[in-house]
């Protein structure tokens, strides 16, 4: 699981997880490796990692974060997803409490992250939030969590850090242009962008 620890150091390090915020997982065949509750991304290792079955059931490691019923959830919905990450950072989090969606504004905010949908705010860690990213992620594998954070699903734990700095960066990007007059991306310039290829 080195590279679960390498990703929550990196995360931890690009300052994406404040204080003892946001956790990780890998799943590995029916497995899946989840950081332990109330530990900051910085310190994980990989003898802290907790290990539950794809329905929740414990197997061995340490008690997992809180959050881990929303991992399962999107696991269920996101198939090929081999990796989960889940933020409060700044940026994604802000962007998150506004009562509008987050404007689409490069393309490669579209070909990387596509659409944000925002699911409802429930409790952490509760099954309202778990079924309601779960509905989010049936579409999309980047979502944000109302007044909450960020989750992103991916192939690789690499590939999940990567999309979560980059969602980070597309909130941040929509704030520091909140109150101008920007310019969005028109629709057609986003069908030419997910439509098929051409050669």
């Amino acid at each position: 699981m080195e590279s679960l620890v390498a990703a929550c150091r990196r995360l931890a390090e690009l300052g994406l997880s404040p204080g003892g915020s946001g956790n990780v997982s890998v799943r590995v065949g029916e497995q899946v490796f989840v950081t332990p509750t109330g530990g900051a991304l910085s310190r994980v290792t990989s003898d802290d990692l907790a290990v539950l079955s794809l329905s929740g059931e414990p197997l061995s490691g340490t008690r997992p974060s809180k959050e881990f019923p929303l991992h399962l959830a999107a696991y269920h919905v996101r198939h090929e997803a081999r990796a989960i990450v889940h933020l409060h950072s700044v940026h994604a989090v802000a962007v998150s409490c506004l009562d509008e969606p987050v404007p689409t504004l490069t393309p490669y905010q579209v070909t990387r992250l596509g659409p944000l949908p925002v699911a409802p705010y429930a409790r952490p860690g509760s099954a309202a939030l778990a079924e309601g990213v779960a509905a989010a992620m049936a579409r999309h594998h980047a979502v944000l969590m109302a007044n909450h954070g960020s989750v992103v699903a991916a192939a690789d734990v690499d590939l999940a850090a990567d999309l979560a700095e980059e969602l980070e960066s597309a909130a941040r990007l929509a704030l520091l242009l909140r109150g101008l007059p920007y310019r969005e991306l028109t629709p057609s310039a986003v069908s030419e962008l997910t439509g098929p290829a051409t050669t």
